[in-house]
């Protein structure tokens, strides 16, 4: 196992310990510039989701057209991810890097000069595609330059990262777009990008490109995982709000997907060289490591939204106090990280992950209970328990699932993983709306049903109510029936809140027992957990 740890780090290994732990500095430039690269490219998901009505406004945008602006991104980004591996091989991490940070910044400048809202939808895929390739290289990158023994360092950076970037996303969107204007929410991005650029242009030197193997790049699986996992993503983003299969373009979708996966499970088995190695998927730890990515994505994206959500309509918060409110989870994740990074030395990742779960199940829990009145106070120990929980799991995961993949698996393997946690937040984000919607129904009908003129406490606070406006010179009746279908309505979105919660602690609870499937990763001496 030993070897295998030193294989994975590249360096030679007949150094001494002590000459293989320490670290060139060129290379941990060109990392730090690599992590601010992804740490934009996942921002910018969150970041514009909290303003969509100022972008909407801006651009004269219809209501039914100014979610493109986020499926847009999310579509591209999901084919670009697993894709970039291969393109890392062909052309090498330093120049799918900086052609990606180059492109995601130029194209961070043309989505702030979009004038309608085509030019948005459009500009956002370009940045959305491009910025993609930035996300599995800094994990590669992690896992390829550094010594086991400073993966306690470096694994909880790329885990803070990855997690703190989706969530501090609304507090970054929502002062932006109120304190200058929803251009800024792009325009923020060209100074970092430049900077990103060049110096992991100059910086980036930990392989060297392969470009024989563009001769034999299988565009037949390029067209087909395109086809399968865009069509996939536009199916779970836009599902609810069409009504599913019965509206006709997702039905088509639906089958164009299934087709196309068909087509592409079958390249990747067969041909020389496949556009993504799903080999990877033969280490057991992975395979685990993959399973509880995705769910991590769920609880992720998933929180990131329903909390928002659920601030706006009920509370009626605005995108600013939504991100402060939000805020506490990212001071959690933050503080988290250090402790998380020095345990993953000390500790078995099992128990480090069972811990992490144990959290997150205890912060939904809690929030089954939840009630039209609870602001930010009654929302901080959630918040705070999922912060911690993200962090406590996601170090121990990285380290697991590639802490132990050969070097020439790393980068293929990366976009796999980093898939699987978009995958996970984009099933996540389906079903919860999904249930949302349907129970909400299921509870407002009944809700009605005890509001009937046979319940003398719901005929009590009608009369009341309508006594109340006929003092005011209104027609107390017809008022106090609307009032009493707004209070039926809003119950009965908390209700369907409670749900959500309720299906996401059972998720968790399970994904403590699915811990137990995993092979005991060794320890690694001076630290890093890898996960063997």
């Amino acid at each position: 196992m030993a070897g295998s740890a030193t294989a994975t780090t590249g360096t030679i290994p007949a150094l001494p310990d002590h000459a293989a732990d320490r670290m060139d500095p060129r290379k941990l430039i060109a990392f730090f510039a690599m992590v601010l690269g992804m740490f934009m490219s996942i921002l910018d998901i969150q970041i514009v989701s909290a303003s969509l009505a100022e972008i909407q406004a801006g651009l004269s945008a219809g209501s039914d057209e100014i979610g493109w602006v986020q499926t847009a991104y999310l579509i591209a980004e999901v084919i670009m991810i697993p894709l970039s591996g291969t393109l890392a091989r062909i052309i090498s991490t330093r120049y799918l890097f900086a052609i990606s940070a180059a492109g995601f910044t130029m194209a961070s400048a043309l989505a702030a000069t979009a004038t309608n809202i085509d030019q948005m939808i459009v500009y956002r895929a370009i940045q959305g595609f491009i910025g993609g390739g930035m996300i599995p290289s800094v994990f590669a990158a992690a896992f390829t330059i550094f010594p086991p023994s400073k993966r306690s360092i470096v694994s909880p950076i790329i885990g803070l990262i990855a997690t703190l970037a989706p969530t501090i996303g609304p507090t970054v969107g929502g002062y932006l777009s109120h304190a200058f204007s929803w251009h800024w929410l792009f325009l923020v991005n060209i100074v970092p990008g430049i900077i990103v650029t060049l110096v992991t242009w100059n910086f980036i030197d930990f392989d060297k490109p392969e470009l024989s193997l563009f001769k034999k790049f299988d565009w037949w699986g390029l067209i087909s995982m395109g086809i399968f996992l865009g069509t996939l993503e536009y199916v779970l983003e836009e599902g609810n709000s069409n009504d599913w299969f019965n509206d006709s373009s997702i039905a088509i979708a639906a089958v164009a997907s299934g087709a196309a996966a068909i087509v592409f499970f079958y390249r990747a088995f067969s041909v020389e060289f496949p556009v993504v190695d799903l080999k990877a998927f033969a280490n057991r730890n992975f395979s685990f490591g993959s399973v509880f990515s995705f769910v991590m994505g769920i609880g992720l994206y998933g929180l990131t939204y329903i909390y928002p959500v659920y601030l706006g309509r009920i509370r009626g918060y605005d995108s600013l106090m939504i991100g402060e409110t939000m805020f506490v989870s990212g001071l959690a994740m933050f503080f988290t990280a250090p402790i998380a990074g020095r345990l993953s030395t000390k500790m078995d990742l099992r128990l480090m992950m069972v811990i992490g779960f144990i959290s997150f199940a205890a912060g939904t829990y809690i929030m089954v209970h939840l009630t039209a009145d609870w602001d930010f106070y009654e929302l901080f120990i959630p918040q705070v328990l999922r912060g911690f929980g993200l962090m406590m799991c996601m170090v121990p995961i990285n380290n697991i699932a590639l802490g132990t993949m050969p070097p020439s698996r790393i980068r293929g393997a990366s976009g796999l993983f980093n898939l699987t946690r978009n995958l996970g937040g984009a099933v996540g984000l389906a079903v919860i709306n999904t249930v949302l919607t349907n129970r909400q129904d299921v509870h407002y009908e009944r809700l009605r049903e005890n509001m009937d003129w046979g319940n003398p406490a719901a005929i009590d606070q009608m009369n009341n109510m309508a006594a109340n406006f006929n003092s005011y010179g209104m027609d107390g009746a017809s008022v106090a029936i609307k009032q009493m279908v707004g209070l039926a309505t809003k119950q009965a979105v908390i209700l369907s809140f409670s749900d959500v919660f309720l299906i996401l602690t059972a998720l968790f609870v399970a994904m403590i027992l699915g811990v137990a499937m995993i092979q005991k990763p060794a320890p690694q001496g001076g630290g890093g957990g890898g996960g063997h």
